[in-house]
C-alpha cells in the first residue's frame, strides 16, 4: 500500500493499539470516518477490556489509505474494494517471490 510504511502489520498479541480519538487524529480524519470503514467491513476495531474501540497500527496504514482514496473523489465502498484488492494483490506478489526465490535456490542450473 502507498500509506505511510510506519504502520506495520503486527502479530496479534504484539501491537499497540489507540483509541478512535488517538487513531483519527494520527490520520489526520474524523471519528466518523473511522466508523463509516467499520460500516463498510474493512477495518473492524479491537475491543478494549472496557469496550472501547481501538485500532492497530496496521488498521491506521488501511484507514489512511482509504482516506486518500476518498479525498479523491472514490465513494467510501469502493475504496474499500480497491484497498482489499491492493492487500490481496501484495500478498499474491510477495507469495510469489518466495515461490521464486526458492525454485532458483533449488536449480543447479543457476548456482554460481
Amino acid at each position: 500500500m502507498t500509506a505511510d510504511d510506519s504502520f506495520d502489520r503486527l502479530d496479534d498479541d504484539d501491537y499497540p493499539a489507540y483509541t478512535m480519538g488517538r487513531a483519527a487524529e494520527m490520520i489526520g480524519t474524523t471519528q466518523g470516518f473511522l466508523r463509516a470503514l467499520g460500516e463498510a467491513r474493512l477495518i473492524t476495531p479491537l475491543r478494549s477490556e472496557g469496550g472501547h474501540r481501538r485500532y492497530s497500527r496496521y488498521q491506521l496504514r488501511i484507514a489512511a489509505r482509504a482516506r486518500e482514496l476518498v479525498d479523491q473523489g472514490t465513494p467510501i465502498e469502493a475504496a474499500c474494494r480497491i484497498i482489499i484488492l491492493e492487500d490481496q494483490l501484495e500478498e499474491a506478489q510477495r507469495i510469489n517471490a518466495e515461490y521464486r526465490h526458492a525454485a532458483a535456490a533449488a536449480d543447479p542450473t543457476t548456482a554460481a
